[in-house]
């Protein structure tokens, strides 16, 4: 078992445009090991969310290779992806993308059941992460019935809810007003690192980098320590 749970290697990443193609991630480098949480920043535009996609097995690289638990995913089909994705990653998104017939309980057990995983086993699951971030009360409640810091709550429990190895978030508090933004990164950190998770957090806010263990910036489609 390696210490690194997520590795880019010469990540190179372009999109084609009509005046030509657009080079966003230029030979990407980026080692995160067990437990560590680390500050994604960068400019706006830099390619944050590009690299999370990338790392996330979302986007294929033009170059480089994404090694997830010293397993490379370079020549994964896209069905093996799929399953790498649902065993190894969670996502958290600045907007909560919850499914809006479902309620917060079963938010958090979709993922599981997706996954294989026994209703019974399912819902217990959904209700200890739940409770974790202080929604015992709120399990039956739909998305429209939820505050926006009580959403996102949701969808940090849909996204640990496979117990994934490596946790990948853009701007997970930056829908967010300030004050319920500090309080719900908090908790997030908390259970990110009580679970030992493997974390690449995008933010623009430096304060809340500043919470991590080691900051990286993007910076013309190169990381820079």
């Amino acid at each position: 078992m390696s210490d690194v749970a997520l590795e880019l290697t010469g990540i190179i990443r372009q999109y084609k445009q009509a005046a030509g193609s657009l080079e966003v991630l230029r030979g990407v480098d980026l080692k995160v090991s067990r437990g560590e949480l680390v500050a994604l920043v960068g400019p706006s535009g830099a390619g944050k969310s590009t690299l999370l996609h990338t790392a996330g097995l979302l986007e294929r690289p033009q170059s480089g290779d994404v090694v997830i638990d010293g397993v490379s995913c370079g020549e994964l089909t896209d069905r093996q992806r799929t399953e790498a994705r649902r065993r190894s990653i969670g996502f958290v998104y600045q907007f909560h993308h919850l499914l809006p017939e479902f309620t917060a309980l079963e938010n958090v057990m979709m993922p599981q059941r997706i996954a294989g995983q026994s209703k019974g086993v399912a819902r217990a699951r959904a209700e200890t992460l739940l409770t974790e971030l202080g929604l015992a009360e709120r399990l039956d409640h739909v998305p429209a019935k939820l505050s926006g810091g009580e959403q996102q709550r949701v969808a940090i429990a849909r996204a640990l809810a496979n117990d994934p190895l490596v946790l990948l978030a853009d701007e997970p508090t930056g829908n967010l007003d300030q004050s319920t933004a500090g309080v719900v990164f908090d908790e997030f950190l908390s259970l990110a690192r009580n679970r030992g998770l493997a974390a690449l957090i995008a933010t623009h806010n430096d304060h809340l980098a500043g919470q991590m263990d080691r900051t990286v910036r993007l910076v013309n489609g190169r990381i820079e320590a």
